[in-house]
């Protein structure tokens, strides 16, 4: 399995780690609820890396099948050049605010609260 995505400062056991805490813990997401990019970082333990934590899930073989679009930016922004990520969410009943951000007061998803 190819990492090279993974940023420079990990060995491949920490790259290999990290990979699978990411797959794992986005795979947790509820339906209806979703988490950040820089909260799965820090649940995986490397809290300064939330772009690894996209690449990860774009890059790994398997990844299609989680529910990647339960995970969106900070300020709830949908990622750009994906077209259905907002009706994946609207499906699972998630609302938007009036600029377009996911309402992370309602469907943020944090299993350390």
């Amino acid at each position: 399995m190819a990492m090279s995505y993974l940023h420079e400062t990990m060995t491949l056991e920490q790259a290999r780690t990290f990979q699978d805490e990411v797959i794992n813990i986005a795979g947790q997401i509820p339906s209806g609820m979703v988490t950040t990019y820089g909260l799965i970082a820090t649940l995986a333990g490397w809290p300064s890396h939330a772009r690894m934590v996209g690449r990860v899930l774009r890059y790994t073989s398997g990844a299609e099948r989680l529910p990647c679009h339960r995970v969106v930016n900070r300020d709830g922004r949908t990622a750009p050049g994906w077209s259905s990520h907002r009706s994946l969410l609207e499906k699972e009943g998630v609302t938007f605010k009036a600029n377009g951000h996911v309402d992370m007061a309602r469907h943020l998803w944090n299993p350390l609260d």
